[in-house]
């Protein structure tokens, strides 16, 4: 059979990859942080607790140090949350433990291994329908299974397709029925990378293939043909490599500069100060990042105040819009199914961040246990780009020359993940003024579609029903992004928040009351269970939504809060009882409130891949749990359908999303009034 060499250097630098990581983890000077004893009940797990979970868990089942049983995900199994929220910088630290996602003979197993102890202290099989996040020894392995078979190879050949530029990638397989449970499945799509590094371009469409990922066996093969392969012309994208013209005026570089130095200060690795902020940031294989305890100091006291006890990216779910044999399947969940830590490459300096950032690594485990290098996986900088944080001129008072301004400094917290063809750029900002915003930004490459088509008139009247025609030979499918986001707000405490939909009411006035006829009132409803607070949004039926701790209240007697503020965001339009939206049933709604549980963190369920939609957040609020003056989580679904243009081909500009989280009632006024200006003296001469 034939054999491609990119297979071979896929296992070889998987096998490279493991050895640096192994090595760069004992460095004592770059990545001291790791090798250090925790300093904090959040921090991830250190290199030398990776591994000691390791020995405790060859010591639990012997098929750990065989190999027969493979460790799909790691990571920090938190302390009660009440035990941290007492936690003090100085005390003893919370008994360490280790969640662990593992396959052993087709089962899946969550385990709970405590660090202190020795042992495994729990260890649950199959606790709902699905299996762990996969690996990407699992990708690999499989993406080698279509050589060994005669019919896919026979099918290459047949469409002249040379072996040497042969890509094949493993697109998730979803869940459609009896037929593809009691084994773990998975689509294979090849692509020729002939000429190009940007494979995603030329897909050899037609040809579709369905694997065991446990037994590498094939399951099914479908060939429908040859379809044209896009040519490689116009795909290039490497700056080093293009040998096009492109009529475009050079740009001067530009960078920020801080003459003394950052203004943000990181301790113990992972606790970040800055400003009137602090919190704990945490790399994870799952979510990416993670911020916890974020804390802003009141301007008017000095008093250290509670805003959000942990936020973090829970589920991405991206569905395709094409019903063909080859693409039904096509509904990522990025996070459950891959993971965003494994996939967030390294930062690139000056370009995903600015020169005066900060970087932070993150470590993971192998399929065996050994501790993986992320370098440089999120970065922290601050940024002014021009903008005013407040200002105000006044030209009424006689001989007083007002002109007061104020420049808008933040501080991001960044990390750039490539799932396959996308790449998602996620930024949580702190402002001075106690604003969060989320930003969310998608990039990289399309995922396209084959056709026979080379012109729009070639199709007549017919029109492909998957998406407009972006290049020659190249449909791009229409899509849907949908980030959820878990967002645990603590607003002056943890057991007393509620959530209060604030209702903009149109009034209608009696004749002869008022020159007006209508106007806008405010009323307010505080939901009471989890029901309540299932909301779907609507620019003709406008809602505020507010987070409010009911017991602290201002000098003026409201509520101590935070409101949400949603920015551009789209809906879910596919039915309900259609299998990806079974499985998305997160994004039946953009936001919800459930009581606090914490076992109910991942939107999409804790065992994702091939899930049938039992764990979802759909299901924990339909439980309808009193939600009023409790601990309680909000949650909120990013979103934005994505129609493809030519622009974005061959590589997709950069599309962007955000939210805030915007202080309401929570201070007594203003907190911008304490940022100082800037001044010419203080800047250097350059």
């Amino acid at each position: 059979m034939v054999e491609p060499s990119f297979s071979q250097l896929l296992v070889l630098l998987l096998n490279l990859l493991f050895l640096f990581t192994t090595l760069a983890s004992s460095s004592k000077t770059r990545f001291k942080y790791s090798l250090e004893k925790p300093h904090h009940p959040l921090d991830p797990l250190t290199t030398p607790e990776i591994k000691r979970v390791q020995t405790i868990l060859s010591g639990h089942d012997p098929g750990f140090g065989s190999g027969s049983t493979i460790i799909h995900a790691m990571a920090l199994d938190e302390p009660d949350k009440q035990r941290v929220v007492r936690w003090k910088k100085g005390d003893l630290l919370p008994p360490r433990r280790a969640e662990v996602l593992a396959m052993s003979n087709g089962e899946s197993h969550v385990l709970t291994v405590d660090l202190n102890s020795g042992r495994v202290v729990s260890d649950l099989v199959n606790p709902t329908f699905g299996y762990p996040i996969l690996t990407m020894k699992d990708i690999i392995a499989v993406s080698q299974v279509p050589y060994q078979s005669v019919e896919f190879n026979r099918s290459i050949e047949a469409r002249g397709i040379p072996f040497s530029g042969l890509i094949c990638i493993t697109p998730f397989a979803g869940w459609y029925g009896p037929d593809e449970e009691g084994r773990r499945v998975i689509k294979i799509q090849c692509f020729s990378k002939q000429d190009t590094v940007n494979f995603y371009m030329r897909p050899i469409e037609g040809l579709y293939l369905t694997v065991d990922m446990d037994k590498l066996e094939i399951i099914k093969i479908i060939d429908n043909g040859p379809v044209p392969v896009p040519k490689s012309t116009g795909t290039e994208y490497r700056y080093a490599f293009l040998n096009e013209t492109v009529h475009m005026d050079r740009v001067n570089p530009m960078s920020m500069e801080q003459p003394d130095g950052p203004s943000f200060q990181v301790e113990d690795g992972y606790l970040v100060k800055w400003a009137n902020w602090k919190f704990h940031i945490k790399p994870d294989q799952r979510a990416g990042m993670i911020i916890s305890q974020a804390t802003v100091r009141d301007s008017k006291t000095g008093e250290a105040r509670s805003v959000l006890y942990k936020g973090f990216a829970s589920e991405l779910f991206v569905p395709y819009m094409d019903p063909g044999e080859g693409w039904y399947s096509k509904a990522y969940m990025d996070a459950g199914e891959f993971g965003l830590g494994p996939s967030s490459m390294p930062l690139v300096p000056l370009n995903d961040c600015p020169r005066n950032a900060y970087y932070i690594d993150g470590f993971f485990a192998s399929p065996e246990g050994i501790p993986i290098l992320q370098p440089n996986m999120i970065c922290l900088f601050e940024r002014y780009a021009g903008d005013t944080s407040w200002r105000h001129s006044e030209i009424l008072l006689p001989g007083v020359d007002i002109r007061e301004s104020r420049a808008k400094v933040t501080l991001v917290a960044r990390m750039a993940c490539s799932v396959g063809n996308y790449d998602y750029i996620f930024d949580w900002e702190f402002q001075m003024d106690g604003v969060i915003r989320v930003t969310v930004a998608a990039s990289g490459m399309l995922m396209v579609k084959g056709t026979a088509y080379e012109n729009v008139e070639d199709l007549g009247e017919k029109e492909d029903d998957s998406g407009p025609l972006i290049s020659e030979n190249v449909i791009g499918v229409v899509h849907d992004h949908f980030i959820s986001f878990h967002l645990d707000m603590d607003i002056d405490g943890s057991a007393n928040n509620s959530f209060v939909k604030v209702h903009l009411e149109k009034q209608r006035l009696p004749p002869g009351k008022s020159r007006r006829k209508s106007y806008l009132k405010v009323k307010k409803y505080v939901a009471k269970t989890e029901k309540d607070a299932q909301i779907k949004m609507s620019l003709y039926d406008p809602y505020e939504f507010h987070l409010v701790n009911p017991n602290r209240l201002s000098r003026l007697g409201n509520p101590a809060g935070y409101k949400l503020v949603p920015g551009g965001n789209a809906a879910s339009l596919l039915d309900h009882d259609d299998p990806p939206q079974i499985r998305g049933a997160f994004t039946n709604n953009q936001i919800w409130v459930t009581r606090y549980n914490r076992s109910e963190q991942w939107a999409g369920g804790l065992l994702m891949y091939q899930s049938r939609g039992e764990d979802t957040l759909q299901v924990w609020s339909d439980r309808d749990r009193s939600i009023e003056n409790k601990d309680i989580v909000l949650w909120y679904t990013l979103g934005f359908h994505h129609v493809p243009c030519q622009e974005d081909f061959p590589v997709m500009p950069t599309i962007a999303s955000s939210f805030e989280l915007k202080p309401v009632n929570f201070f007594e006024s203003n907190p911008v009034l304490g940022i100082s200006p800037f001044f010419e003296k203080d800047l250097p001469v350059c």
